[in-house]
């Protein structure tokens, strides 16, 4: 079952001063193993990019909306622009992952409780083999819960449509 690499919303405006996403640091150097293996298996990888309206963390063409430097695409990778929470409304996912016959996803980025959570359940209601890596997903705190307890949640809850599995026992190989 040929797989697929996705790296959701991983921009510089989740690192702003103040309030960067929850183990930021951490969070880059989980993905950034997991596309190096990538990478070296051959396994596609697409990052999917938010653009956000003016005046927001992810305003499109801004220095917030730019890819994260840790993570820099390659020139073989595929960069997806999306303007809601799922990655595959209204954009050209399903169309790319279609023509590379990829049938499996491994799902990473930010935000736990939106565009990752979104995306998986979408991912799975069209048919894709989902694998979500529990540590290469993350969040902030909200007014009620914390981000590892909203992280925790939804590594419980996605089990429905998705294998959660840690960085560490996953392989990216094709």
């Amino acid at each position: 079952m040929k797989k697929a690499l996705l790296v959701i919303d991983v921009q510089n405006g989740m690192f702003q001063d103040g309030n960067v996403v929850y183990k930021g640091e951490k969070l880059l150097h989980n993905l950034k193993d997991l596309i190096d293996q990538a990478r070296s298996k051959g396994t596609p990888i697409f990052y999917i990019q938010h653009n956000a309206p003016a005046g927001q963390p992810l305003e499109y063409g801004a220095k917030g909306w730019e890819i994260h430097s840790d993570i820099t695409p390659s020139k073989q990778d595929i960069i997806i622009q999306k303007a809601t929470p799922d990655s595959f409304l209204n954009t050209t996912l399903n169309d790319e992952l279609k023509k590379q016959g990829i049938e499996q996803l491994v799902i990473t980025g930010i935000q736990t409780e939106v565009c990752v959570d979104t995306t998986c359940r979408r991912a799975f209601s069209l048919g894709y083999k989902v694998t979500l890596v529990s540590d290469t997903h993350s969040t902030w705190d909200s007014q009620v819960i914390t981000a590892q307890e909203i992280i925790n949640h939804h590594n419980g809850v996605l089990r429905w449509f998705a294998e959660v599995i840690t960085s560490r026992n996953i392989t990216c190989d094709r």
